[in-house]
């Protein structure tokens, strides 16, 4: 394809997600009351305890600007598979049948992990909503503005469905090459000591409990991670060793053979 046709093939991919997003959107505006009532639950639970939390809205557009930032994220969510499926289609038709068996597996297994990491932070963002209230004196109120605490509780899911992929693109980079399955295990130590760094970064709880609900399952996938990079090495080197015998075993009987005809050994070289 000329440069053209792939400027043309990429308008369309384009406009076939942002259609997609835009119908998901209409669900979305639906949706966002229920989504907003479950973010706020935290604060919502320091009110029943007795503390004076309320979420306030800054100015006369805030309330709006919420619920459509709420409907947005939804909507990039549930047209996931569309505009997922756009970007891959846009990208496959250039990638080798090995590329694209890689691309369908990371893929396949990176979405449900993402998910299952947000679903994490979901899990933790009462203990970070209560440590941060814990600061402020109790006769005090606290007080959020609706759009700080929904950027903070957004990219505090993002963060933690982030964190669940990282060791399936270990594996994606052992796949194409670029990193040993050894080369994962060796780093073990920095790996826990950075895993740890994050989950006490993203979860500030002073139970330590949170810390280690988000830490443990990234531990487990880490190393899950270099255990199938570990299997594919070796299934890699021996498929090579079995290619370079051969080879060997070949070069060897066409010199037994005294007959002379060395080409096609050399070819082969």
């Amino acid at each position: 394809m000329s440069l053209g046709e792939h400027l043309v093939e990429f308008r369309k991919r384009l406009l076939i997600s942002a259609a997609a997003i835009v119908v998901a959107l209409v669900a979305g505006w639906f949706l966002s009351t229920w989504v907003w009532e479950v973010l706020r639950k935290p604060i919502n639970d320091l009110e029943m305890q007795g503390r004076d939390a309320i979420i306030s809205y800054g100015d006369i557009s805030s309330g709006f600007d919420t619920k459509v930032q709420i409907a947005l994220f939804i909507a990039v969510l549930i047209a996931s598979p569309v505009w997922l499926y756009q970007v891959w289609a846009f990208l496959a038709p250039g990638l080798t049948r090995r590329e694209k068996l890689t691309g369908i597996g990371f893929i396949g297994a990176a979405v449900p992990l993402f998910l299952g990491g947000a679903y994490a932070g979901w899990l933790v963002l009462p203990n970070i909503v209560r440590l941060m209230a814990s600061f402020q004196p109790e006769e005090d109120a606290f007080y959020l503005t609706a759009r700080n605490y929904l950027d903070f509780a957004i990219k505090l899911l993002l963060a933690v469905g982030v964190g669940f992929v990282l060791p399936v693109l270990l594996v994606m980079l052992n796949f194409i090459g670029v990193l040993r399955g050894a080369s994962i295990i060796r780093s073990w130590r920095v790996a826990i000591l950075v895993i740890v760094l994050f989950a006490a970064i993203a979860t500030p709880a002073a139970d330590l409990m949170s810390m280690f609900l988000l830490a443990a399952p990234i531990v487990v996938l880490y190393f899950a991670a270099a255990g199938v990079a570990i299997l594919h090495d070796r299934r890699v080197d021996k498929r090579r060793a079995t290619e370079l015998a051969e080879y060997d075993l070949d070069d060897t009987a066409g010199h037994e053979s005294g007959t002379g005809d060395s080409g096609p050994a050399r070819g082969r070289r």
